[in-house]
């Protein structure tokens, strides 16, 4: 269009030619010519010819040039106002928003409507928290404006955006008028924040609501909740429905519904999709190539990603984030990579989701070192980055690692959402950090994520795994709604602390219900009718597994099995389900043989069972010292040397046991005869003196499967400084008195550290929790919750 010869053909332009032209221009220079020719004609204190001016200049990008314009005129109103405070907001200038709006309600006598204040919440959504939106919303409220649709709408977004899903729902529910981008809006703000049975609920609410037309961004907004729920039936549903109100032919559409059959593990149905588009878009390429990469079938996805290459359309972001093999990245290192040196030479290393997506691979194949160097590398490290690296460090149990960078996270005032505190709890309930797992806890409270299903689940997991299995149990029972990982993370933390009865009562009340239980749920009932002699009980949940429910049992249900038939002194029965299994038994089944016969002191089964285990998994060392420990106590000492031969002459080592005590927030690590500790000769002291008192109590040291070589005055010392021991002394040292005193064993802990645990809980009338490499152990009065059966 030749702006110069159409001006120059109208001398005398009216008002009317020039806001229909500003409408048509499209290009910065056009508006230039048009402002210069608006001044020419003496229009430049023309309100609504600068207001449309203003606005294709926002439209444009130029907010700079915008806002010299609007301070031109003398008496702006309230559409101008409104056109700069939206255009700063769209334009990445949030703050000049907000201040401009300030600036209008002291500085004027104009009165801001409705658009005034959806266009400041809008760009207060930007800021780090929502703290400017809540005044805004109050000065709605003032107003008089809070139930306008727009308003109201506004409000509704940023609520979802800082995760005040509760806050957004109340607001939702009390708008008299409701319109397609207001239920949108809902719709869409429950599946960012992961409410995504809510927002299929919402959905349908909106399909009732006969007053509403569902449009193809509805049908786009809540396609993810099935997807992420693998929900294919409703999925299909929402398809149905598309194609009944002909919103099948929208491409984004159609791009959703390929989403969602690839999540669901229809590959071949969201690849009938895709060919169904005459030419395919980026966007639809990126949706087919992150399909096929979700699926496993890389080979299709880089065959996708070539020929998008060689089509000569340029990859974004989203491309490679959909290729990084982030679901399925074992065996493909190299693949990764690969990635990697394109997104150098391609200048997409630098984008955050592309730098989160490498870092998540290199973290699930435990590539730390990698994974990290990307993290430190990139400039903008948004929240999905630190989430990526400290899930990957609690995944791979650099428990502390994760939890040392969730306090730089904190420190950088980075605000964490729900992910990344699942995964701090995660930390928390591996290295059994109860006082940190109380402070996030709070935190859970002050951001508001309570009504989360996720982080509810990870916290009651936490404090079962830190001890507090009563606490959990209160955090349970006041969850109104409880997914199947949440029944499983209350049994699995009964089955811990030896209450099997609880965890079968609680696997019934499961069922009746209506929860379908998982082979997680399985397993961790199985595992607690074994710790609880429940044997009965056990065999009958094993038969339901397989005949009620159509479970295919797999190793740990088959150890599980074993190991209850074992603990219980049914050690021919066990091996007599090892023998009738279907599938050959690994050494996860003869471990838990092997380890019965340590405790039942059954040295011929032992040989037979460690037979297995020698051929089936050479390098343990464990089942080595298992079998040592066997012989020592059958006083078959020349047995137990030659087998510490083998290990010695297998170079073969064994893990050091080792025992964690928090005090506050300090976690003390102690070895067996530590005397690295700032106050180990008050440890000492304190542990010869509970030594004498637990002596005169009739404690005897259980030394029986020490070295048999060496006098028993030696064995004796052996035992007494073991690193429970020494931790206990510490915890005894550094706590009041009557304190509970809580340890964790990263190994098994020994039947004399049991025994002694026993007696010095009757001694000092104090609470000792241990929490070894399989259970808890409450220690009170002298008596042990697991009743000596573990």
């Amino acid at each position: 269009m030749n702006f110069r010869g159409i001006i120059s053909s109208f001398p005398t332009s009216g008002r009317n030619f020039f806001l229909d032209l500003l409408k048509e221009s499209t290009k910065i220079h056009h508006l230039q010519q048009i402002h210069a020719q608006i001044i020419a004609n003496g229009y430049k204190n023309d309100i609504s010819t600068v207001t449309k001016l203003t606005h294709r200049l926002c439209d444009l990008g130029r907010i700079n040039y915008a806002r010299d314009l609007f301070l031109s005129i003398r008496n702006p109103d309230i559409f101008l106002f409104n056109v700069v405070i939206k255009g700063y907001s769209s334009n990445g200038s949030s703050f000049s928003s907000i201040s401009l709006f300030n600036h209008l309600r002291r500085m004027t006598t104009l009165r801001p409507d409705n658009y005034t204040y959806s266009f400041a919440v809008a760009a207060s959504s930007d800021f780090r928290s929502e703290k400017v939106g809540n005044l805004l919303h109050g000065q709605a409220v003032v107003d008089g404006l809070e139930s306008d649709l727009f308003v109201g709408s506004s409000l509704v977004d940023l609520y979802f955006k800082f995760s005040k899903v509760d806050l957004a729902k109340k607001m939702f529910n009390r708008m008299l008028e409701r319109d397609t981008v207001l239920w949108n809006t809902v719709i869409s703000g429950l599946v960012k924040n992961c409410r995504y049975e809510e927002s299929i609920g919402v959905f349908i609410d909106m399909i009732a609501d006969e007053s509403t037309r569902l449009d193809s961004t509805s049908v786009t907004a809540v396609l993810p909740a099935p997807a992420e729920l693998q929900m294919l039936g409703v999925g299909m549903s929402v398809h149905s429905l598309a194609l009944k109100l002909g919103l099948d032919d929208h491409e984004y559409v159609i791009t959703g519904l390929m989403s969602t059959y690839s999540k669901c593990g229809e590959i071949e149905s969201a690849g009938s999709l895709f060919g169904q588009i005459a030419r395919p878009d980026l966007i639809s390429y990126n949706a087919m190539i992150s399909g096929y990469t979700c699926n496993g079938e890389t080979e299709n996805s880089v065959r996708l990603f070539r020929e998008l290459l060689e089509s000569g359309d340029r990859v974004n972001s989203s491309t490679i984030v959909g290729l990084i093999p982030v679901f399925q990245p074992f065996g493909h290192l190299d693949l990764t990579s690969s990635i990697y040196g394109f997104c150098i030479k391609s200048s997409i290393v630098s984008n955050p989701a592309v730098m989160t997506a490498l870092t998540t691979v290199y973290s699930r194949l435990s590539e730390m070192e990698l994974a990290r160097k990307i993290f430190d590398e990139s400039n903008e490290k948004c929240l999905e980055s630190w989430n990526a690296m400290i899930s990957g460090y609690a995944q791979i149990g650099l428990t502390k690692e994760a939890i040392s960078l969730f306090k730089v996270m904190q420190e950088s005032e980075v605000r964490p959402n729900p992910v990344t505190i699942t995964s701090v709890l995660s930390a928390c309930a591996q290295l059994g950090a109860l006082s940190l797992g109380k402070w996030v806890h709070e935190l859970i409270k002050r951001e508001e994520f309570d009504a989360n299903i996720f982080v509810m689940t990870a916290l009651i997991d936490m404090y079962a795994k830190c001890g507090s299995i009563a606490e959990a149990r209160h955090l349970f029972d006041l969850m109104p709604d409880k997914n199947v990982v949440t029944w499983n993370s209350m049994i699995s933390g009964y089955g811990l602390h030896g209450h099997g009865n609880e965890a079968w009562n609680l696997y019934n009340q499961m069922l009746q219900c209506g929860i379908f239980p998982s082979r997680v749920t399985f397993l961790s009932v199985l595992h607690a009718c074994s710790h609880a002699g429940m044997v009965a009980e056990g065999e009958r949940v094993f038969h339901s597994m397989i005949i009620d429910h159509g479970f295919e049992p797999i190793a740990e249900h088959y150890a599980c099995m074993v190991d209850m038939f074992g603990r219980s002194g049914q050690l021919r029965r066990a091996l007599d389900f090892i023998e009738r299994m279907p599938t050959e038994p690994g050494p996860a089944m003869w471990g838990a043989l092997l380890g019965a016969c340590m405790i039942h002191k059954d040295t011929t089964l032992a040989h037979l069972a460690s037979e297995r285990l020698f051929a089936l998994d050479p390098e343990n060392v464990g089942y080595y010292v298992l079998l040592s420990n066997i012989y020592s106590v059958d006083k078959k000492f020349p047995l137990a040397a030659s087998i510490r031969q083998v290990v010695k002459r297998k170079s073969l080592v064994k893990i050091p046991g080792c025992t964690l005590i928090e005090i506050g927030e300090v976690s003390h690590m102690f070895t067996s005869g530590d005397r690295s500790h700032p106050q180990s000769d008050k440890i000492y002291m304190m542990l010869e003196k509970l030594v004498g008192k637990m002596k005169e109590a009739g404690y005897k040291p259980e030394t029986t499967a020490a070295l048999h070589d060496i006098e028993d005055e030696e064995k004796e010392m052996m035992f007494e400084v073991h690193s429970e021991k020494l931790a206990i002394a510490f915890g005894l040292i550094a706590t009041e008195p009557g304190a509970d005193i809580r340890i964790i064993k990263n190994l098994r802990v020994c039947l004399d550290c049991h025994t002694a645990t026993k007696f010095i809980s009757k001694i000092t009338e104090r609470l000792i929790v241990v929490r070894d490499a399989n259970r808890f152990h409450h220690f009170k009065d002298g008596v042990c919750s697991c009743g000596d059966y573990w």
